[in-house]
């Protein structure tokens, strides 16, 4: 894969937990790219990513700005804004992971410092990048059910924000980026299990359109499943996510004869997400563009977030 030509672009991570060392893994590997280091505030890990890569180390992210032209952040949802706003104020390409930010005024204020820069601002909803999506969206039309299941194990690991933010928020991007009408109504339920914040919730999100998505996020399942199907007239679609595997079934009609049910698996080019949506991240900073997720994406994700856990706090 290649991000482009010229001169490299110089990149950093903030962030190399979990999710952020694999931005630096991917980051250190693209053609036309130099990872110009990484930070974290647990100055043992930025360390050890560091050298896993051959990149500069730091524990004070302050210290990349004016010498990137672009950075990854994948650091607790709160510090989003903190951390993405001096990079965006001086016009630096920005990669910010799901959520976009903790709240939707956080958000406005990191799409107003880049509409004024002119920055690039890009949010890591993985899903987008998944080839079984890709190869999915284009036999998808007027969806009238959606049904959603994202159940995962315990992950000890991003506990600052509740299940729909953590988990669920990807699913949503993925419908909101299918279904082009105004979410009408929604009706959701959470509970708490293992933490104080929502372990496990269900909301059913009613579209204008006639559309209804239910969507079911859990971070308490002994099964890890990850998996979207669609209903349309005449078709159905299922996608997993994980297995990156697309399924077709559509009711054929022949001149003669009884209408027939055909289809089966379709053909998927196994690629990482992470890599793909990196490769875009760049190719928008270099080219000054819109990447794959904006920043307009990321938010009207957060906003239809929002609306399900003020939905839940009402059913409690």
């Amino acid at each position: 894969m290649s991000a482009g030509s010229g001169a490299p672009l110089r990149v950093a991570v903030v962030g190399v937990g979990h999710l952020g060392r694999h931005h630096a893994r991917i980051l250190s590997r693209l053609d036309g790219v130099t990872l110009v280091g990484v930070a974290d505030i647990d100055e043992t890990r930025a360390e050890a990513v560091g050298g896993s890569v051959s990149a500069p180390w730091t524990a004070d992210a302050a210290a990349l700005v004016g010498a990137v032209d672009a950075v990854t952040i994948a650091v607790p949802t709160e510090s989003h804004l903190q951390v993405a706003l001096p990079f965006l104020e001086r016009g630096v390409a920005v990669l910010v992971e799901k959520p976009l930010a903790r709240t939707v005024a956080d958000a406005d204020a990191m799409i107003a410092a880049a509409a004024s820069s002119g920055a690039v601002l890009g949010v890591g909803h993985t899903e987008r990048f998944n080839p079984a999506v890709a190869v999915a969206r284009p036999l998808i039309s007027s969806p009238r059910f959606i049904e959603v299941h994202r159940l995962g194990t315990f992950p000890g690991r991003s506990l600052d924000i509740d299940v729909v933010f953590d988990l669920m928020i990807h699913d949503l991007d993925v419908v909101l980026s299918i279904v082009d009408s105004e979410v009408a109504a929604i009706d959701a339920v959470g509970v708490p299990v293992l933490t104080g914040r929502t372990d496990i919730a269900n909301a059913r999100v009613h579209f204008a359109s006639g559309c209804i998505a239910n969507f079911t996020a859990s971070r308490i399942s002994r099964d890890q499943i990850r998996k979207i199907r669609f209903f349309q007239r005449d078709a159905y679609l299922s996608v997993d996510y994980a297995a990156q595997q697309v399924e077709q079934w559509r009711l054929v009609r022949h001149d003669a004869g009884e209408p027939r049910i055909e289809g089966g698996r379709l053909e998927v080019g196994r690629e990482e997400p992470l890599q793909r949506e990196m490769v875009d991240f760049v190719a928008a900073a270099r080219d000054r563009r819109t990447p794959g997720v904006s920043g307009a994406d990321g938010r009207r994700a957060l906003v239809v977030a929002e609306r399900i856990s003020a939905a839940m706090g009402e059913r409690r």
